[in-house]
C-alpha cells in the first residue's frame, strides 16, 4: 500500500516539475518555432514578429524582458529532446507587479 502511494506521489511530482519547466503555468506564453535560433537577437526578433502576427502589442526592453499588451514578461528558452530530436521552446513568463 505504501509503495503505491509513494509511486503516485513521485509520479505527480515529476509531472508537476515537467509542466513547470515547459511553461504550462497560468498566463505563460509558449512558442515552438520551426527554426532553431542560436543567436539571441534573431530569437528575440522572431518572438516579436510571431506575437505581432497574433495581434499582440510587443516591446522588448532588454535583458530578456518584454512588455506584451502592457504586461511584463521574462523570456526563457528551453531545449528538450522530443523523440531524440532537440526542440527549442520559447517561454514568456508573466512577472507579477
Amino acid at each position: 500500500m505504501v509503495g503505491i502511494i509513494l509511486t503516485f506521489v513521485i509520479g505527480a511530482g515529476m509531472l508537476a516539475l515537467f509542466n513547470w519547466l515547459m511553461g504550462y503555468g497560468k498566463g505563460y506564453i509558449q512558442i515552438d518555432f520551426e527554426e532553431r535560433y542560436f543567436k539571441e537577437k534573431e530569437h528575440i526578433e522572431a518572438i516579436r514578429l510571431e506575437l505581432e502576427k497574433q495581434g499582440k502589442k510587443v516591446h522588448y526592453q532588454g535583458n530578456g524582458y518584454f512588455i506584451i499588451d502592457d504586461r511584463p514578461y521574462l523570456f526563457i528558452e528551453r531545449t528538450v529532446s522530443m523523440g531524440g530530436v532537440p526542440m527549442q521552446r520559447t517561454i514568456l513568463k508573466p512577472i507579477k507587479k
